[in-house]
């Protein structure tokens, strides 16, 4: 009996047993199958292939365990890509045809509590973090509206534990620009991080949570826990997604009322996507100075709009989170990537309310290593809070 053979047999056997699949399941079913025919060389190639297969993100895992790697992605059986320091590359990992990438789709969308069927043919879920490295984000799409066939991407969210020191040995930020971010956090100016995705926002703002004060009282607000600085007075608060049920979900905008009960210095929201930007103006707003959260946005100039969209979501009217704003939020700070690779910090800009429209704008004061001619609105700012 050859390799291959066996590890048809065995596939077919866990398919009918439906027992859970884990390592000595996986053992027990290469030796019932091998009756003593296939050499121990074999069973042992049999046994790591099918423990690749059936556990973790089977052979995803290896590319999912280089720290460098923030997401794979596959489309084709042969086409499965890996983005990470480098940029985005084709890896040597293939799958033997689209029924295999359609397979781990449907049981890591098992894992995360989701269905993933002709029915409902795409799920967008988060994988329990049981190694503690970092969380994984699944989205899958099967035919017929993936017209191509299943495609699977797996984005990987490492905690963000870098200090303000290290992002300079990072190349996200120079000496100077350090300076002002620990001025930023000492003044306890309120500050939103804005970017695409990839770009950096919440390691960022981790490193600049590390900065706080160890008296002060942090509460975090996360979709999934990437902030975890070590501060002696942090709290954190993570969403829970609903189960393969429908029920038991705990969402951003619940953990943001659950915050201000919980005596915060400071509250965080690790990413504003949703209703919740109104909970979160109301605490910005409540004396929470030097509160802080991340947007996706193209530009510093466009964080009004975005907020605008996502508050409408809440029932905030386009006036009422412009007021909010204004009296809430005094900084952007807009990361991006580079084609290198490398995140860096290219904005900073002071939000300011236009008295003859009433409504918010961001206007620049440093980009790209350099103050711009309203550089003095902020150190104004900055002086004004030192005093």
């Amino acid at each position: 009996m050859t390799t291959t053979e066996l590890l048809d047999r065995v596939r077919h056997r866990l398919a009918v047993d439906g027992a859970d699949i884990d390592a000595a399941t996986v053992a027990g079913a290469v030796r019932a199958e091998s009756g003593g025919v296939a050499g121990h060389a074999d069973v042992l190639q049999a046994v790591r292939q099918l423990r690749r297969e059936f556990t973790g993100a089977g052979r995803l895992q290896p590319l999912l365990d280089d720290p460098d790697t923030t997401d794979v992605l596959v489309t084709a059986p042969e086409e499965v890509w890996v983005d990470g320091a480098g940029g985005l590359r084709r890896s040597e990992v293939a799958f033997p045809d689209r029924e295999a990438i359609r397979g781990l789709a449907q049981r890591l969308a098992l894992n995360s509590g989701r269905r993933l069927d002709d029915s409902q043919p795409y799920v967008d879920s988060w994988l329990p973090d049981t190694s503690g490295a970092g969380s994984i984000r699944l989205h899958a799409i099967l035919p017929p509206v993936a017209a191509d066939g299943p495609c699977l991407s797996l984005r990987v969210l490492r905690p963000a534990v870098h200090d303000l020191a290290t992002l300079t040995e990072l190349g996200s930020s120079d000496e100077d620009t350090v300076d002002i971010l620990r001025r930023v956090v000492s003044a306890r100016l309120a500050f939103v991080v804005s970017g695409a995705t990839g770009s950096g926002k919440s390691t960022l703002l981790a490193a600049m949570l590390r900065a706080v004060p160890d008296e002060e009282r942090i509460v975090t607000v996360e979709e999934v826990s990437e902030l975890r600085p070590p501060h002696p007075q942090h709290v954190r608060l993570v969403a829970r997604a609903p189960n393969i049920e429908g029920a038991g979900e705990i969402t951003l905008r619940e953990l943001v009322r659950q915050a201000l009960r919980m005596r915060p210095d400071r509250i965080v929201v690790g990413e504003a996507r949703g209703g919740e930007v109104c909970e979160l103006m109301a605490a910005l707003n409540t004396g929470h100075n030097g509160s802080a959260g991340t947007v996706h946005a193209n530009s510093p100039e466009d964080v009004p709009a975005r907020l605008e969209a996502l508050a409408a979501l809440g029932g905030m009217s386009r006036t009422a989170l412009h007021s909010q704003l204004a009296a809430a939020v005094q900084l952007v700070l807009h990361m991006t990537r580079d084609g290198d690779g490398i995140r860096r910090l290219t904005q900073i800009g002071v939000v300011q309310r236009d008295p003859a429209r009433g409504e918010v704008t961001v206007r620049p004061v440093w980009r790209d290593g350099r103050w711009t001619a309203d550089c003095h609105i902020l150190l104004d700012l900055l002086a004004e809070r030192r005093g």
